[in-house]
């Protein structure tokens, strides 16, 4: 265990938080995180929509139009951190003409009138983040290019115009010759390379696999938001997809539905008071007998009650070796759990709404996302289960840290 410990401090970890601390990474992970409040708003629509469905209307208008902003978002911030202001809002409105060429021939394909096509909103996502990579890749490439000397006469904001020209140009027509001349299918292309990892997640091994990597890592400090480039566009295409079905008002069977979505994650069944299902965790450390248990359990319980577990997480468990083992087996049981009880035994709901809003105290995200006495009772078997793992790992830890204390007050 020492050996592994080790291991995990001394080269996994600084290698996982180099690729966090990566522009490119950071970029991606920014511009998903800056269109969360259209995500939260969308998820209020879809949520009234239940009850009156004129609110459809407004929830299209949000959540269809993600890609479109994740498109301008990547370009803009890239430039914007690499220190190329000036070429953050012509990056930002370059890709959106590269993003709507290469979705164009699908959404004619596809016969859709006006702004409904999937690819504006969830589905196009990793077609949008393709599209920014590249134009941002471009923009970097002449971001201190200039046709002009530097004690040239002209303004400096004609400069700027004339010296956007060829980056912007590059672009759009290599996407007017791939697309439009050539005919190359760059939109199913892309999300063929995609599509599997999307088949993947949606499987009760991925399921439990993601989990356990956001534990896994959560346990040794770094975020799961290194993942959100790849996980979330398929946990919104998924709730997406999931919104679809229920809204046809035809027949849907478990089988049919995606479970693994941000709602069944974040807001149904599974991490009550943050990745981890930590929250039992914090009730036992209040009653703790342990000065320093207490406090981090005292201090962890109303930032756990919305699902916020930052204190409990670095005050107990992160680079702990005893916290760190349950820690990773909620990440493996506690999903294993939810398939079988959602989909193998349909005994509760699988969530067909869009429902972001993740800091809700379970079980009112239970309640509001399903509407199902059965999924409330399964999030209580979710909660005993995770509250059996933590217990004897949570007596040992709090054993230890009585010994220390004990031992610096003699």
């Amino acid at each position: 265990m020492k050996k592994l410990v080790s291991w995990l401090e001394n080269s996994f970890s600084p290698s996982m938080r180099k690729i966090n601390n990566n522009v490119w990474v950071i970029t991606l992970k920014d511009s998903i995180l800056q269109v969360l409040p259209f995500i939260l708003l969308g998820s209020l629509f879809c949520v009234l929509a239940i009850w009156f469905p004129v609110f459809w209307t407004p929830f299209g208008w949000t959540m269809g139009m993600l890609s479109l902003f994740i498109a301008f978002l990547i370009p803009f911030n890239l430039m914007e951190k690499k220190g190329f202001r000036k070429q953050r809002l012509v990056g930002g409105m370059a890709n959106l003409v590269l993003f709507l060429i290469v979705i164009t021939p699908q959404v004619v394909a596809d016969g859709t009138v006006g702004f409904g096509h999937d690819a504006l909103g969830a589905g196009g996502m990793f077609i949008a983040i393709f599209c920014g990579i590249f134009t941002g890749a471009i923009m970097s490439a002449f971001g201190k290019f200039s046709f002009f000397k530097e004690d040239s006469v002209i303004p400096d904001f004609v400069r700027a115009w004339f010296d956007a020209m060829l980056p912007i140009g590059i672009v759009i027509c290599t996407g007017w010759i791939l697309v439009d001349i050539l005919h190359l299918d760059i939109y199913n292309s892309i999300l063929a390379i995609f599509r599997p990892i999307a088949g993947f997640m949606e499987t009760w091994y991925g399921f439990i696999l993601i989990m356990f990597v956001y534990t896994f890592l959560y346990s040794m400090g770094i975020s799961s938001w290194v993942l959100t480039p790849v996980t979330k566009p398929v946990l919104l295409a998924a709730i997406t997809a999931n919104v679809a079905m229920a809204a046809s008002g035809a027949a849907v069977s478990a089988h049919e539905l995606n479970v693994v979505t941000s709602e069944t994650i974040y807001s149904t069944y599974l991490w009550v008071g943050g990745i981890g299902c930590t929250l039992p965790l914090v009730i036992m450390m209040m009653r703790s007998k342990a000065k320093y248990v207490k406090a981090i359990g005292t201090a962890s319980l109303v930032p756990g009650i919305f699902n916020i577990n930052e204190p409990v997480v670095f005050g107990a468990i992160a680079w702990n070796p005893i916290m760190m083992i349950p820690m990773w087996l909620q990440g493996i049981i506690l999903p294993a759990i939810v398939w079988i009880f959602t989909k193998v035994i349909p005994f509760a709901p699988i969530p067909t709404v869009v429902f972001d809003a993740w800091y809700m105290p379970f079980p009112f995200a239970t309640w509001l996302t399903t509407r199902s006495v059965s999924a409330v009772i399964l999030l209580v078997v979710i909660v005993v289960v995770a509250s059996l793992i933590w217990y004897p790992f949570f007596k040992t830890f709090e054993k230890q840290q009585l010994e220390a204390e004990q031992a610096e007050a003699a």
